[in-house]
Order: structure tokens, then sequence, then C-alpha cells
């Protein structure tokens, strides 16, 4: 009898280990890293290909774990209720449900599971041949389980294999990046960059190109001489040429041809017919898609367009450069004129250039300003307030009061921003 008892006990320790390691699988093949394992299994690793297999039929895996990990928990409650109600009579079944809960608990539940979800994708790994053996083993059993569990869930209306997609993918890609760098595992300027190339197909080609207005061009009319004048003047490689109205673009002139002329001509630019340089200009849709036009670009080979609205109107102009800043940030050479447009206060508060691009600001500062009804500052403010502001005037919207500080006719060129919430800011002051 003394010896059945000690059989028992050790029975009991045997399905309470087996129970831990079903708890501790339970954990890691749901909280591994689907996307680090397939590039495991890419990289030839065949412990990584059978935890993906387990995947294609998770509710299999699911059940024949849980099937598992009920039956030695009982099978273990059982048998300690045994041996203590041959030891200590009645009473020893009270004894058996204290103790067997407390160790349950701690052992074949939270220990394995706080373990396996520190450690998921190395975990998984481990176990994830023995659960596939298991799966094969249940498998008629778990069949007949899934079929009676779906009965029951279509009788609450419960469809089992239609997924709702609340995210789309690059923002399941977007959030998993962001956790990552608040986790600090990405630094701030790879999740820029990674959320910038997502944004490519979220935004069109007048969402980031160069307004009319902050154009260099030249009158087609105009001597050489002043056109060449323009170029030495202003750090440009392109010229748009327009003639009668600045909307009405009638060829670009490539910087390098344009010297090459002067060259060949002895260096009397008079003697030059600038349109005969210029080149046929290249107009694209404002609502074209970014990544449609980085595209375009590639197959042209041509980094430079005009932008034009539905009336065929020049709305700006668009280069490569331009769609590689909104993936990479800022590209400045010794070439470019550094415009800082946006200052940091003493008071905590940011003086922005109306101008300033709303996704430049938010990548700068790290803020979330919505950016879908307004491309620019002054846009965002105009949009919100429902109208032209006043110099002196004061918005709070977003989380920010924008205070309007300067406008030139019916553009505001000038807004300091106060964060309503005080935070650490991300740049120095310009």
């Amino acid at each position: 009898m003394l010896t059945d008892a000690w059989v028992s006990l050790v029975a009991v320790v045997v399905f309470l280990a087996m129970g831990f390691f079903f708890s501790a699988s339970e954990t890691a093949l749901t909280a591994f890293s689907r996307a680090r394992m397939l590039r495991m299994e890419k990289a030839g690793d065949p412990r990584a290909a059978r935890v993906n297999q387990l995947m294609q039929v998770r509710e299999r895996m699911i059940g024949a774990i849980l099937t598992g990990n009920n039956v030695v928990n009982i099978s273990a409650a059982a048998l300690a209720t045994g041996v203590l109600f041959a030891w200590f009579g009645n009473v020893g079944v009270l004894y058996s449900t204290a103790i067997m809960a407390v160790i349950t608990v701690v052992f074949a539940e939270v220990l394995p599971k706080t373990l396996a979800i520190n450690t998921p994708d190395r975990l998984a790994l481990v176990v994830a041949q023995p659960i596939y053996v298991l799966v094969r083993v249940l498998g008629p059993i778990l069949v007949g389980v899934e079929a009676m569990v779906r009965w029951i869930l279509r009788l609450f209306g419960i469809q089992v294999g239609t997924e709702q997609v609340f995210l789309s993918a690059s923002e399941e890609l977007r959030g998993a990046v962001d956790l990552l760098h608040r986790a600090g595992s990405v630094e701030k300027t790879d999740r820029d960059m990674f959320g910038g190339l997502l944004d490519l197909r979220e935004l069109s080609v007048g969402d980031v190109m160069i307004h009319r207005t902050d154009v260099i061009m030249a009158d087609a009319g105009d001597p050489p001489e002043k056109i060449l004048q323009s170029v030495f003047e202003r750090p440009v490689t392109r010229l748009p040429l327009w003639q009668g109205t600045p909307e009405n673009i009638v060829g670009i002139l490539h910087v390098q041809d344009l010297f090459r002329a002067i060259h060949l001509a002895g260096n009397d630019p008079s003697k030059i017919d600038v349109m005969k340089l210029a080149r046929s200009a290249w107009f694209v849709p404002e609502t074209r898609p970014l990544y449609e036009q980085l595209k375009a670009f590639r197959v042209r080979k041509m980094p430079f367009a005009v932008v034009v609205d539905e009336y065929g109107e020049m709305m700006g102009i668009l280069t490569i450069e331009d769609i590689l800043e909104e993936i990479v940030g800022d590209i400045s050479d010794e070439r470019d004129v550094q415009v800082h447009g946006v200052q940091l206060q003493p008071d905590g508060s940011v003086v922005v250039d109306g101008g300033v691009p709303i996704r430049d600001l938010n990548r700068v500062m790290d803020w979330s300003l919505p950016d879908a009804n307004a491309t620019t500052v002054a846009g965002l403010v105009i949009h919100e307030a429902r109208s032209i502001p006043e110099p002196g005037q004061s918005f709070t919207f977003h989380g920010f009061r924008f205070q309007v500080l300067r406008k030139q006719r019916n553009r505001i060129t000038l807004i300091r921003m106060t964060p309503l919430v005080r935070r650490a800011l991300a740049v120095r002051p310009a």
C-alpha cells in the first residue's frame, strides 16, 4: 500500500512536469515572432520550418495542447486526492484540493507561461517537434473536437476562419515598428525611414511637390544674360521656362546644357537661343500616387517633372530627390541653402514657417499632427479655423495652441505652436 502511494506521488510529479511543458508550449507557440521565424526558415533552420507548419494548423495545435494540458492536470489532481485520502481519510480531499490548486497554478501555469513569454522564439523552436508529434497522434480526436466547436460557434453566429481585419498590412507593420522603437530596439531615424517608405502608397504627388510659389523659374523671353544671372544666383540644376504667364511652362533648361552652349559660343551668352536648348517638360497630375511617380521616374530616367492640376495649370515641380527625402529625410549638399523653418523658443513653444510641411514637422519634432486635410502647417490652421486668420489670433486644436504671428496677403507665413502638454522636444533651436 505504501509503495503504491509513492508510485502515485511520482506519477503526480510527472504529470505536473508535463503540465509545465504544455503551458509553456502554448504561450511560446502563440507569442513568437512570425517574421523572425519565417526568416529563420528561409535560412534553412528545420525547427523554424516545423513551427511554421504548426501555424498552418493553428486550431488543431491549440486543441492538442489544451487536451494534453487538461488530461495531465486532472490526472495529477486525481492521483494526489487518492493518496491523501488514503493517508488522512475524508479530510485528505480538502488537503488535496488546496495543495494541488497552489501547485498547479504556480508550477504548471504561471511559472511556465512567464518563462515562455520572456523567450518565446527560443522555446518555440524547442517544443515544436514534440507538439507536432502530439498533433499527429491526436489528429482524429481533434478533428471531431474542431467540428463540435465550429458547430457550437455557428449557433451564436460566429464564423470561424473569417478573420476581421481592422488594420491594413502597412498599419500593422507601422505599429510593430513603433512598438520596437518604444522598446528601444529601433532608432528614431530607422522608424522614420520605414514609415516614410510605407507612406509612399498613401501620398500623392501634390503632397510632396515644391509649390509654384517656391519654384525658381525664368521667362523664356528674357535675354540669355539675365537667365544666366538667375542660374548663378540660385542653386538649381534645372530651370523651368515660361511664356506669357508663370503657369505656362514651355520647357526645362538644364544648367549643363546652358554652360556647354555658352562655351561653344565663345563665352558670349547673347549668341545662344535658350529655347533651342530647352528640353520638353514632363507634366504629371497632382493626384498621381507617389509610389507610381517613383516608378515612372525610374522608367523614364528623368528625375524632374512639372505638376499640374485638373485644368492643366502648373501647381509646382517634383524631383526624385523630393520623393527620396520622404523616406530618408532631408538630403543636403554643399550647394543647398539651409532654410530653418522650425525654431524652438525658451518658453517651450515652437515658431514655424507657414509653408513647413506637416509631415516634416512631425518627423523633426516627433509629433503626430494630422496631414489628411492639409499639407502645410498654415493649411492646417486655415482648415481648422475655417477662415484665413489675422495676425494675433490664436486657436487650440490637436493638443497645441496655434498663434498666427505674420501674414502676407492671404498667406500665413509665421505661426507659434505651444504644446498644451509639455514634453521633451526633439530638436535644438535653429
